[in-house]
């Protein structure tokens, strides 16, 4: 036999008892599915993470704490507090949590930014400064924001324009799609290039006004959405006006500075530059660690899910089993036979591990195929519903990759499950075969 003939022999067999032939295939068409909505749903979600990452900061920016020596809370119990260290000085932030009164957060001196950015691997380093502007206006009216300092190169979405350029004297801004309306123009594109008014007020109470050009649009997205980034010169500027009338100490109270490194260096190096900041007093983060954190999370609920899909996997390979016990029970004679005319066992261990993989190819097929086409019908509900406000937002996504190890793992999970049906039929003795009632 040419094994295109054991193909249509197979596939002929297959189909000799259908009902129980498709109840198996039910069930890996429930499991194929399961799997394949699951992991949809974990691609798209960080898929569109990926993408929007830049709202939160450059990937190549890592923000750096001094580490503390207490953490516990002021007034804990739990532990002695820290000695006091003449050199440094700590700040108390606030904790959510109503049984704690807080935590201490040590201040980053002049001399430790001189520290961070003589270390090997550091381009440059900035303070992160609290900025709070009264106001944003344009054309319109005046509008409350929110201002933060973009540090590196942002990879946001833009609708129109550009990031901001920390290179440039020029004070510029990037504003978030729901601005452009209410400052007071009609589209986009219109707002780009043009000057936009920030008020701040200093510790005496007198308000100024600054101007910076607008050089982009975001879009809107899940993290970050809601901010105007401004680059070094206008953060700068606008940090000055509002420290006027601070105590020198107080202007250069600093919890936390970012430190900017060669985007190429690789995860091996990064890693090692965290540890020579921590061997000098330093915590230092980059978005990729809070990336993990939020991956993490979301692998954990995909693993569950895929639990369920891999138990309705379990219960088809038994049907898989039973099926191929059958048919051999069924083909006793024909087996006798085709070996009395001469096929090897391993052809006939072959036919069966066909029919086993054929099984598990259509259940594995039919059962992606249904997946990716509820979710494309889901995808288009929801961008018109709930996931209206996130554009770009796809939340199932099924790339070739994915579909393609789904099919090939269960028509190998097939394989394995008729393995002993096929060893079996392939060992039949072929006269007590053909004497089999």
């Amino acid at each position: 036999m040419t094994p295109i003939d054991l193909f249509q022999t197979a596939s002929y067999n297959m189909l000799r008892s259908k009902a129980r032939t498709v109840l198996t295939i039910v069930a890996i068409f429930i499991g194929a599915m399961t799997i394949t909505l699951t992991n949809g749903i974990g691609t798209g979600i960080k898929s569109y993470l990926n993408r929007q990452i830049g709202n939160l900061g450059a990937t190549n920016v890592m923000s750096i704490q001094l580490t503390s020596s207490s953490s516990s809370g002021l007034g804990s119990a739990g532990s002695a507090p820290a000695v006091y260290n003449p050199s440094q000085r700590a700040v108390a932030t606030a904790s959510t949590d109503p049984h704690d009164g807080g935590s201490m957060q040590l201040l980053i001196s002049a001399k430790d930014i001189g520290t961070i950015q003589a270390m090997p691997n550091i381009s440059s380093v900035e303070p992160e400064r609290a900025i709070s502007p009264d106001y944003i206006s344009g054309t319109g009216g005046k509008f409350q924001l929110s201002l933060q300092q973009q540090f590196g190169a942002t990879t946001s979405d833009m609708l129109a324009g550009k990031g901001v350029d920390n290179g440039s004297s020029e004070n510029q801004v990037t504003v978030p799609v729901s601005y452009v309306a209410s400052l007071g123009y009609s589209n986009n594109q219109a707002i780009v290039g043009k000057l936009a008014a920030i008020g701040v007020t200093n510790a005496q109470g007198n308000q100024s006004v600054v101007t910076a050009t607008v050089t982009g649009v975001q879009q809107k997205a899940l993290l970050g959405s809601s901010s105007v980034y401004a680059n070094t010169s206008l953060a700068n500027q606008l940090y000055k006006i509002q420290s006027t009338g601070l105590p020198a100490s107080a202007a250069s109270a600093y919890t936390t500075v970012d430190a900017i490194f060669p985007a190429s260096l690789t995860p091996a190096q990064v890693s090692t530059l965290k540890r020579d900041l921590k061997a000098k007093g330093f915590t230092g983060q980059t978005i990729k660690d809070h990336e993990d954190t939020v991956f993490m999370a979301i692998n954990a609920v995909i693993i569950v899910f895929d639990v369920f899909g891999a138990i309705a996997l379990l219960a088809a390979s038994f049907g898989i089993i039973n099926t191929l016990f059958m048919s051999v029970q069924e083909r006793t004679k024909e087996i006798g036979l085709t070996k009395a005319l001469g096929m090897s066992p391993r052809r006939i261990f072959t036919l069966f591990s066909i029919e086993a993989i054929l099984i598990g190819f259509w259940g594995s097929a039919l059962g992606t195929a249904f997946a990716a086409l509820l979710g494309q019908a889901v995808d288009t509900i929801a961008a018109k519903g709930f996931l209206k406000d996130f554009p770009g937002l796809t939340l199932l996504t099924f790339p070739l990759t994915t579909i393609t190890f789904v099919i090939v793992g269960i028509m190998l999970i097939a394989f394995v499950a008729g393995t002993l049906p096929a060893l079996r039929a392939s060992r039949k003795d072929p006269i007590e075969a053909l004497r089999y009632e």
